[in-house]
């Protein structure tokens, strides 16, 4: 075995394993699979051992956390799959804000009773998951057990609310453009 082998191991050794049960919280923070997560590791040691030169890396650790966040983004961006979970957690507020604190008002009300309206013509269990996971902030491990139904139907009834929400929400965006196409028309014509 080389001298530079050698040193490489020692390195490894030294700084990288000492960082590894904080860069695997931090994926199982992300929500990563065990399984991923294991691979993720493997192939930045895979990565570490490919580099040509490890000595001018002056933070480790960080270097080692930043690779495998690289991978992991990689692998996401490759597979072409969000969480639903993810989403739901993440969205953007329905109610978007418009010009003029009246004219933000008056929209904002709009869109509330859209959304009420909406929410009302779900079926009553749909409702009441969607209220608890939106409204309450339950995660669906929770809302599954208060309701005595699966996480696969908490999932399939937040995710026919927002698809509900979001078609209801996209008919009245066409039709305030329309309208105003409508009036800036008339402005022209007359």
């Amino acid at each position: 075995m080389s001298a530079h082998c050698q040193d490489r191991i020692k390195w490894v050794a030294r700084y990288i394993i000492p960082a590894e049960p904080q860069v695997r919280a931090s994926l199982r923070a992300s929500g990563a699979a065990p399984d991923v997560i294991d691979d993720l590791i493997q192939d930045a040691y895979c990565r570490i051992a490919g580099l040509a030169d490890f000595v001018q890396i002056e933070r480790p650790a960080a270097y080692f956390m930043q690779t495998v966040k690289n991978l992991h983004r990689d692998r996401l961006r490759r597979e072409r799959i969000i969480r639903f979970e993810q989403f739901t957690e993440t969205t953007d507020p329905f109610v978007i804000p418009f010009g003029s604190e009246i004219e933000a008002e008056v929209g904002a009300r709009r869109e509330l009773q859209m959304v009420d309206d909406v929410l009302h013509s779900l079926p009553e269990r749909c409702r009441e998951i969607f209220r608890l996971k939106r409204i309450e902030g339950l995660s669906q491990k929770e809302i599954a057990r208060i309701l005595h139904v699966t996480e696969t139907i908490v999932e399939n009834d937040v995710r026919k609310a927002v698809k509900a929400l979001q078609a209801a929400l996209r008919g009245h965006d066409m039709k305030d453009e329309s309208g105003q196409h409508r009036a800036a028309h008339r402005e022209r014509a007359g």
